[in-house]
Formats: C-alpha cells, structure tokens, sequence
C-alpha cells in the first residue's frame, strides 16, 4: 500500500472540518500514520455550497463540485464502495435509514474501513455493523459519535482494558447543559434560555433530540456496549429531558449546594446493569456540576484505577474533526487489523429496571395553597420508611405553593408508590404528579 486514501461522505459541519484536516494537514498525519493519508473523494449533493464555505477544491468533490441529485449521490457513494484504491470511508451524513444502513454495511463489507460520527445509528442499529466489521477484518471507528473531541471511545476500549469498569456517569450533550448553565447563571427560564441557545448556534431549529434527551440517550447506550459488552436497546433506555424545568428548582438546587444537570448514567451492580438518562441534582462537590456551557464530561469509576474524570467540546465542526481524524490515523497505522473490536465481556444479567437502584432523590409538588400541606407528605413518605433529609421554603404563585422535599438514598420503586398514595389520597390539594430528580 502507497498511501491509505479517504473518501468523505456528507461535508457538512463534521464532514467539512475533516476534510478541513485532511488536506491542510496532510504531512503531520501521515508522519504520524506512518503512510501518506490522501483525501480522494467527497461525495455531497450540495457541493458548490460546501466549496464556498469551506474553500475546498472542486476537484475532490464526486461530479467535479456541481450540485448532484439523491440519485446521483447514490451512484457515486456505490463507485466509492467499488473502487479498490480506496481504503477507508469517512460517513458524516447522519440519519439512521434503512438506506444509509445498507451503504454503511456494505462499505465494511467490501474490506473498507469506515469512520462515523452517527451516534443515532450506531447506538440503534450498530450491533449490525459491527459484525460487519469483524466479518471483514475491518476497523469501525466512532470516536466522533461520543462527546466530540473528548477522547472517551479509545479510553474505554483500551486505556482501561487491564482494569473493570464498574460506573460512567456523564453529561454528554452541550445543548441542554447550555441550557441548564443560563437558566442557573442568569436567573432565565427554560424557554428563554433556549431561545439564547439557538441564537447563539447550539442548538437546532427542532432541538427535540437534544432538549428531550434522546442525544445523549445514544451516546450512552453507545458507551454501556463498550463498557460493559453488553446492547441496551435505544428504545428501552429510561429517557427524561430538560423541558420541565423550572427556575423553582433552579433555586431549590441552590438551596442544598446542588446544579441541574442533564445526567448519563450507567452501572454494574451484582452483575446486574443500570441505566438511565435524566434530569440530576449534581452536588457541588462533584465535579460534574461545575461543567458549564456546551462543555461534555465523563466520570469513569474503575474498580482498580478509582475515578478518572474527562472534560472537552462535545460539539463543534473542527473539534469533532478531530477525533474523526484521530481514528483515520490510528487505522491507517495499523490497515490489517480491526482495532476497534470490542473483546469485552458481557455481564452475566439482562439490563436492569432502573429505579430499582437506591438514590437520593428531590420532589417538588405543585399544592393549594392551604394548611397542613406539609404534614400530610412528610406522613406519608414516613409510611413508606422514606427518611426526609432537607425542606425547602415554600414558593408561592398566586393561589398555589410549590413544595419540595430531599429525601435520602431508597430505591425509585419505594419513592413512586409513596408518590401515588399522596397524589391519589388528596386529589383536591395535590396538583398533577410532582417532579423527581435523583441527587448524585
């Protein structure tokens, strides 16, 4: 092999930024490869667009850099998967269809190695690619799908091989943790705080994938398959976003040393594996609740190595690149192999109900505002031996109190059943169901 040579599917903001890379820094990583890294081809059905934005040349763009149809794109993208100077293919369109599916499958079939930041598609259908890839002998490489630049993939593929995982805990999506920041620093609420997110260009025009939590549900279901040898599927992931929050839990959060963080996490416990993504109430002592803006961050807790914290951009055209071009270099090191297989073992149970794990958990109920209110739910939390650690002061909004409560560590179960019996014994003092944040 003379060179390892790319092709470039989709030259969006990713997509642009590793072709960015590719060609302006050419010598350094293929000094760094050991072989001369040639970008060939880029295949984007808005080329002239991507070539006046990105100052790429024409020439490396399928159709000589004239606008192409889906048909044509497609044409081209199956001369990529034809074509035997070709080595490896970078995949930034995003998307999990059935159509896309099948290009990538085939891409790894055909002995190509493929990179990809489609965290959407790996965490829904990548089970399918890869073995694809370990059919072929290929590497599959995605450090770009997690936390953008934060370098997570290679640590728990192979920082931590001669160690067990035991917990990943992380904030892994920087719109809603944008979000969370403004409405903490500067006293906003949730709609106000997102109309400044996406003016300032962290968050989409439909930010539903973000905000609801189904961005950061990938990435963790992403991670557990790495960790932890075992699929979660997406659709089963306990998901809880961000859209309910108040500035009155804002206040509340302060009000016991706490920031409200939208939280990933996974653990093993007696062979059993939990998982979650939801709304938190991050302890000031942890670092996690210090990470602010459209920061990621990731807490590793090993059994022999002790905690291991990873923070960066999780977002963003060049730094995503760049883990993209990370992965370009490690493959092009070593072509032979597939050095992404994940040889992990899996644990020896089916995913576990996640609220049957212990947390410390905060309710906030919306009440009448009248006597007694207090009395009635610290009864019955006591009933169900649930210990109150903290009260908050009462908020009022015209005729009605909002009341929140810390209680101790009991498992979600033992809270939910507390939950109803007040909920459904005082129907005319307890309005609608209460919101519960675990604390870490």
């Amino acid at each position: 092999m003379n060179s390892f040579n790319i092709a470039i599917l989709g030259c969006g903001t990713v997509g642009s930024g590793a072709a960015k890379i590719l060609t302006e820094c050419a010598g350094m990583i293929s000094d760094r490869a050991g072989i001369p890294i040639r970008l060939v081809r880029i295949v984007d059905i808005n080329a002239p667009s991507v070539i006046a934005h990105s100052g790429l040349q024409p020439d490396l763009f399928a159709g000589g850099g004239k606008k192409l149809t889906s048909g044509e794109a497609s044409q081209e993208i199956q001369k990529i998967i034809t074509d035997t100077a070709i080595n490896c293919v970078i995949e930034t369109i995003g998307g999990t269809s059935d159509w896309l599916n099948k290009a990538m499958t085939d891409i790894l079939k055909s002995g190509k190695h493929l990179i990809t930041a489609n965290k959407a598609m790996l965490a829904e259908r990548g089970a399918g690619l890869s073995a694809a890839a370990d059919a072929a002998g290929v590497s599959l490489g995605f450090e770009a799908a997690v936390c953008g630049a934060i370098p997570i993939i290679k640590n728990v593929l192979d920082s931590f091989s001669g160690d067990e995982i035991i917990s990943i805990t992380g904030i892994m999506n920087g719109t809603s943790n944008y979000i969370l920041s403004k409405m903490q620093e500067e006293n906003l609420d949730f709609d106000t705080a997102l109309s400044q997110a996406q003016k300032a260009g962290y968050a989409e025009a439909d930010p539903t994938l973000d905000i609801g939590g189904g961005d950061a549900g990938h990435k963790l279901c992403l991670l557990t398959r790495l960790a932890f040898g075992m699929d979660i599927p997406y659709e089963t992931l306990p998901i809880s976003g961000i859209t309910a929050i108040s500035p009155a839990d804002i206040d509340f959060a302060a009000q016991i040393n706490c920031a409200i963080r939208l939280v990933c996490h996974a653990e093993i416990k007696n062979d059993e594996l939990y998982a979650a993504v939801r709304p938190a109430m991050v302890r000031k002592e942890n670092f996690l609740s210090g990470i602010s803006g459209a920061l990621n961050a990731v807490q590793i807790h090993n059994r022999f190595a002790g905690t291991v914290l990873l923070n960066g951009k999780g977002a963003g055209s060049l730094e995503t690149a760049s883990a993209v071009i990370s992965d370009t270099v490690c493959i092009a090191r070593y072509p032979e192999k597939n050095v992404y297989s994940s040889r992990r073992a899996p644990v020896k149970k089916i995913p576990a109900d996640f609220s049957h794990l212990p947390h410390a958990f905060i309710l906030s109920f919306e009440t009448k505002d009248t006597p007694g209110v207090a009395g009635l739910i610290a009864t019955a939390l006591g009933a169900h031996k649930i210990n109150i650690d903290t009260v908050g002061h009462n908020r009022k909004n015209k005729d009605r109190t909002i009341f929140t409560v810390a209680v101790k560590p009991c498992p979600g179960t033992q809270l939910d059943a507390a939950v109803a019996e007040i909920t459904n014994k005082n129907p005319g003092v307890i309005i609608g169901n209460p919101k519960i944040m675990p604390i870490i």
